[in-house]
């Protein structure tokens, strides 16, 4: 089974898809670049790396994949382990692994996987639909250098008629700059007015709204009020080593939300914390034997999603 398809579906809003018992494909940011040298653009995009010291299973990948094919989750997780086992051989007997639109993967003298990244998606949904542009430089010397040719191919005349009249247009830009000047006198003489006119009437309203509530504050006495102790018990669950997540979120709230949202269905959901990779954790139930945890997986799988899946701590 090909399983590059749904990691570049992921890589476009998730920035750590791992390929459980081989390693993690990483998506960083990247802002927009712009090549003096070569006049081109570049928009913002993300650059994907690899990682093979991240090989525990997330459950992001495989619950993806389950979710597209609707199948279930053991089953997913079986055929992915075993693409990543076909991964492995290929690189020790000296083949390289060729992702389409994400790069490739081969082992170094080493014996290390080394990453070479596909350049041809950019994975950043906001940039969708921006790609690499040239631009032309601005030759200002140069349109000058061409005016002042055309000015010295095209002379001016003045006719001697068109000399009298021009006699006139000095005395006209002097009269319109004064009518100007006193135009905006007046306007700003009756802005400012207007303006201590507000601020008066604004010194008014606060002197009124301090008076009262001075004499509203006599009303009250001096001493404090004596407030009785509020006792709050905090129930803390005992938790045991096996969860049933129900979903991972990238917001806190959405996380409590979907917590709500079990509860009122009658399970005995919980908050279980951040993961490694930043993502809020909501479990359906926490058993401390490992049978009674996956029979109850079985059931929410068969019942209510097949996306759910068993975290153990050791």
């Amino acid at each position: 089974m090909r399983i590059d398809y749904f990691i570049r579906e992921l890589l476009h809003e998730y920035n750590c898809v791992v390929v459980p018992t081989f390693g993690a494909f990483l998506a960083h940011g990247k802002s927009a670049e712009l090549n003096s040298i070569t006049n081109t653009f570049t928009p913002p995009a993300k650059t994907i790396s690899f990682n093979a010291q991240l090989t525990d299973n997330d459950g992001l990948l495989v619950s993806h994949i389950a979710k597209e094919k609707k199948l279930g989750y053991d089953e997913l997780l079986q055929e992915v382990m075993n693409e990543a086992d076909s991964w492995k051989k290929k690189l020790e007997q000296g083949e390289y692994i060729e992702l389409f639109g994400i790069g490739k993967l081969l082992l170094n003298h080493e014996q290390k996987i080394q990453f070479q990244p596909e350049d041809s998606i950019n994975y950043l949904s906001s940039s969708f639909g921006l790609s690499t542009f040239s631009v032309t430089p601005i030759q200002r010397e140069v349109l000058k250098e061409e005016i002042e040719e055309l000015e010295e191919k095209i002379p001016f005349i003045i006719t001697p008629e068109k000399r009298e009249q021009s006699n006139f247009r000095p005395l006209l830009k002097y009269a319109a700059v004064f009518l100007l000047a006193v135009s905006l006198g007046v306007t700003s003489y009756r802005t400012y007015g207007d303006v201590q006119r507000k601020q008066v009437a604004a010194q008014q309203d606060a002197q009124k709204q301090v008076s009262r509530l001075i004499q509203e504050a006599t009303f009250f006495e001096s001493a404090p009020l004596e407030l009785p102790p509020i006792n709050i018990e905090v129930n803390k669950r005992q938790l045991g080593k096996h969860h049933v997540i129900a979903g991972a979120f990238r917001f806190e709230k959405n996380a409590e939300k979907q917590v709500t949202v079990l509860k009122e269905k009658g399970y005995d959901a919980f908050y279980l914390g951040t993961n490694k990779f930043g993502l809020h954790q909501v479990a359906y139930d926490s058993f401390e034997n490992p049978k009674e945890a996956l029979s109850f997986l079985k059931k929410i799988k068969r019942t209510v999603s097949s996306d759910a899946w068993l975290l153990s701590e050791k």
